[in-house]
């Protein structure tokens, strides 16, 4: 992972939804930006509602030429039940780590039915949903569908193998590690270093060294995954990310590794779901 595109006049925003915008419970955003020359600023997370997250992306991006909001929540879900083609792609690996795959359908109340939260926020957001136009555009704003779960695999091959998927949600007293904990923070640490985001490493560097994180620390942990997935797919190798899915049954964006890419590949072919990875370096 490395600078194949440099980027410039550019903000990614990393947003992991709270999904039900529940007050006590809000999502987190940050954004990692560079300016016309190129030098970068990390945002650090914050919590945040749905309208928080909005107004927050309104005001950084009025000095970019190119915006970027990587969303961990489904923002295409057109069925009425079940799952989406690509929720059981990524399923074919997530459940192999040991993890698990929310299933989206529009039947879930406050989270995908017409009254849900994401919706108004998409469409109050005015961004364009063309991942692979956001990949390569000079101008422009634009969202797209990410997936720490399914991401952390490809950052660290230790991730992928047969249920090590990390357990690092203190949330979840009983299966909660510590050591997971600081290892999905060195993952962010180490790819923010790879990438020359700075202010990203030391931040993470901190959340590793933290003795007992809360729920909200793993929010804006989160958070900054799916700002590392946005980058590497704007600024990362074209072989080091890939499309799940399309615009119109549901799609992720995520990085790949060859420890995750054939398990994922075998079931979009045998699922019929379309693939896209961009040519080139």
């Amino acid at each position: 992972m490395h600078f194949v595109n440099p980027q410039s006049s550019t903000v990614i925003f990393g947003f992991d939804s709270a999904w039900t915008d529940a007050p006590k419970a809000p999502g987190a955003i940050c954004a990692v930006a560079f300016d016309n020359q190129g030098q970068v600023q990390f945002h650090e997370p914050k919590l945040v509602s749905f309208a928080q997250a909005r107004t927050l992306i309104g005001e950084v991006r009025k000095a970019f030429a190119v915006s970027l909001v990587a969303l961990d929540q489904p923002t295409v879900v057109p069925n009425a039940a079940g799952s989406r083609p690509v929720d059981k792609v990524a399923a074919s690996l997530v459940s192999f780590v040991g993890g698990g795959v929310q299933p989206a359908n529009r039947s879930k109340i406050g989270m995908f039915c017409d009254a849900s939260p994401i919706w108004s926020f998409i469409s109050g957001l005015g961004a364009t949903e063309d991942p692979i136009q956001a990949r390569t555009a000079s101008a422009g704003h634009f969202l797209i569908e990410v997936f720490p779960a399914l991401a952390l695999p490809a950052l660290d091959d230790g991730f992928a193998q047969r249920l090590r998927a990390p357990k690092y949600n203190p949330q979840n007293r009983k299966k909660f590690r510590l050591e997971d904990w600081q290892a999905v923070a060195r993952v962010v640490e180490q790819s923010a270093e790879l990438f020359g985001v700075q202010g990203l490493a030391e931040w993470a560097r901190h959340m590793r060294e933290t003795a007992n994180p809360r729920k909200s620390d793993q929010d804006k942990l989160d958070s900054t995954l799916c700002a590392l997935v946005g980058l590497c797919w704007r600024a990362g190798p074209a072989t080091g990310s890939v499309m799940l899915g399309d615009v119109d049954c549901g799609y992720m964006v995520t990085p790949i590794s060859e420890a995750t890419w054939p398990r994922l590949e075998k079931a979009a072919i045998r699922r019929g779901v379309p693939t896209w990875q961009a040519l080139g370096s």
